[in-house]
């Protein structure tokens, strides 16, 4: 581990930018290769081996020889690889942070959040690996009794995206390693790096070789495919786009591979009249602007009710437009650039688009010149509920308000989207409160709270925003098969 005063050239030393196959770090089988850059300054980070079909089916390999041993490994054994796992993440935890800051561009504040977040899905799923459930019973006919068991579902491709490159990692290689499945991590091209110096910390605590393979690649479709078509892989698990998720889940059924989707959100912040508005704007601050509002349980549309819709947009303006912009690892900023220069232009043509359908912008709005892929935090007011800006996902700090009028208006305009990731209610009416979260088709609420993420909650949506459930005691059953016995004694 490097000192604080380290530069982040010297920390990247350190990471391997090879492919992680059978516990050795080796090029791609054709020698090529993609560059990291940091989306702060356009600068090249780090050169990064691309994986082919035939390093996937390596990876496959590998991890198909590690498998049988580490299904058999005791439970407690498990657990005690990922408890050392978490505390080698711990120490290295200003490291991590840095090496996000670096390739991602969050600020270091929430790289530094998001580490330890990730952490703490290896120490849960420590103390989970060791509460595989199992069960006994009479058949009601009292013919036999029923048990029940669970095993490794088997090999698992894990494929991450590049906004949490720490926490979605381990967030699935938690679980996975605690129910005894052999791993193959792909994560996002735009920030391997991470996922990289993660693999070497496993290393470091014991993972046997083989147990977890690292496959960086620009050829995502190619690699992926190959690895379900194979007999061997029974896993996929994918956070990303709903859109590829439908064609992973398309290719997953050639092969009934078992399947795990976090896919799109498009979060509803409702605000009621009788809301604490100071506590509303905190938690819209929290809800939108974590991450630069690069994640998919940012709050995506404002509906405030008609009684505070100005006073809150005039809060909320006030504070998203005194955030100082500025690259993730300088001191003092509070908003750092979005991923890359495509990113920019989508987040702004839906801005000018509300503008065009009626929208005022109370702040930002209009892309800084200079390097860097920066967008200021925006607030737009008087948003139609019928604009285009909130049919998308923004995946950045942009904050549209629409006003309703009554509690059914609120849940129609809520609900009235494919996506059911997350929702925020903010009302002082526990009876209210409660009422419209049961009502609200979402996986996941923040009743009074703009972050709802917890490594022991089940972490998912309804609809088209996914399949299946990360965290909590449902994650690790996603990694788990159930097996019935009927015997009679």
């Amino acid at each position: 581990m490097t000192t604080a005063a380290s530069s982040i050239d010297e920390i990247l030393a350190d990471v391997p930018t090879g492919l992680i196959i059978g516990g050795q770090a080796r090029a791609a089988s054709d020698g090529s290769t993609f560059d990291v850059f940091d989306p702060a300054t356009g600068r090249a980070l780090a050169t990064v081996a691309s994986g082919t079909v035939e390093d996937a089916l390596a990876a496959v390999d590998a991890a198909s020889a590690a498998a049988a041993t580490w299904a058999a490994t005791p439970p407690r054994q498990r657990s005690i690889i990922l408890s050392r796992a978490f505390a080698l993440m711990t120490e290295a935890a200003e490291d991590l942070a840095r090496i996000i800051v670096a390739e991602n561009g969050k600020i270091l504040a929430d790289a530094r959040g998001e580490v330890a977040y990730a952490a703490e899905f290896l120490r849960w799923y420590a103390e989970e690996a060791v509460r595989i459930p199992g069960a006994i019973q009479t058949a009601p006919a009292g013919t036999n009794k029923i048990l029940v068991t669970h095993h490794p579902v088997g090999i698992a491709v894990l494929v991450t995206p590049w906004n949490f490159p720490a926490a979605m990692a381990t967030r699935k290689i938690g679980p996975a390693l605690a129910a005894g499945c052999t791993v193959i991590l792909k994560p996002a091209s735009e920030t391997p790096l991470t996922a990289l110096a993660i693999a070497k910390l496993f290393e470091k605590a014991g993972v046997p070789a083989g147990v977890i393979n690292v496959l960086p690649s620009k050829r995502s479709g190619a690699v992926v495919e190959a690895m379900v078509n194979d007999d061997r892989v029974r896993k996929l698990s994918f956070t990303g786009s709903t859109e590829v998720g439908v064609t992973l889940m398309q290719l997953a059924a050639k092969t009934v591979v078992n399947t795990s989707m976090e896919l799109g959100g498009n979060a509803p912040f409702l605000v009621f009249d009788d809301a604490d508005l100071n506590a509303a704007v905190e938690g819209a601050m929290i809800a939108k602007m974590r991450n630069g509002g690069e994640a998919c349980t940012a709050a995506n549309r404002f509906y405030v009710q008609e009684g505070v819709a100005a006073e809150f947009g005039r809060r909320l303006a006030e504070r998203m437009g005194g955030l100082v912009v500025g690259a993730g690892a300088e001191a003092g900023s509070q908003l750092g650039p979005v991923i890359n220069s495509a990113a920019r232009d989508d987040i702004h043509a839906l801005v000018q688009g509300a503008v065009a359908d009626g929208a005022i912008v109370l702040t930002g709005g209009l892309a800084p010149e200079g390097d860097g892929y920066f967008y200021p935090a925006t607030v737009l007011a008087d948003v139609p509920p019928t604009a285009a800006i909130l049919r998308h996902e923004i995946f950045g700090p942009v904050a549209p308000i629409v006003t309703f009028r009554t509690e059914e208006d609120a849940l129609r305009l809520a609900n009235g989207t494919p996506f059911g990731l997350v929702s925020y209610v903010y009302t002082s009416d526990i009876g209210r409160g409660l009422r419209v979260s049961e009502l609200l088709e979402s996986g996941m609420v923040g009743l009074n709270r703009g972050l709802v993420s917890d490594p022991a909650a089940p972490f998912g949506g309804m609809k088209q925003s996914g399949i299946g459930r990360e965290g909590g005691a449902e994650g690790l059953l996603e990694y788990l098969e159930s097996q019935y016995i009927a015997v009679s004694w």
